[in-house]
């Protein structure tokens, strides 16, 4: 399974970006897929994942703010974000789980720099 990110870029503080994330090859396999982040120095943590069955879920710190979606059909993802602040500032990440697996998926896609400006 290979994942293709994109939608990064610096916004100010207060604005919006969409991410988006496109997974190809053995797709099938494939069940839940999310965004993570990671800023430099610390763990990458979870964003917002969301199953082919459509059931998401969020981190505190973005829920409220953030929306992820899913077109099963174009085997693609989105991250709505809004209301960003400098502390969404980090690199996201695409992740995708086969079935089977209890959360956090083995494949990643290329990490996307989201930089936010106050």
């Amino acid at each position: 399974v290979q994942l293709q990110a994109s939608g990064g870029g610096l916004v100010q503080a207060g604005g919006s970006l969409r991410l988006s994330c496109t997974a190809s090859g053995s797709i099938l396999s494939i069940n839940r897929m999310g965004w993570y982040r990671q800023a430099p120095g610390k763990e990458r943590e979870m964003v917002a994942t969301i199953t082919r069955a459509g059931s998401t879920n969020y981190a505190g710190s973005v829920k409220g703010r953030f929306t992820i979606s899913r077109d099963n059909a174009k085997n693609t993802i989105w991250l709505q974000m809004n209301s960003l602040t400098p502390e969404d500032t980090d690199v996201y990440f695409c992740n995708a789980a086969e079935f089977g697996t209890s959360w956090t998926g083995r494949y990643w896609g290329q990490g996307t720099l989201v930089t936010v400006s106050s």
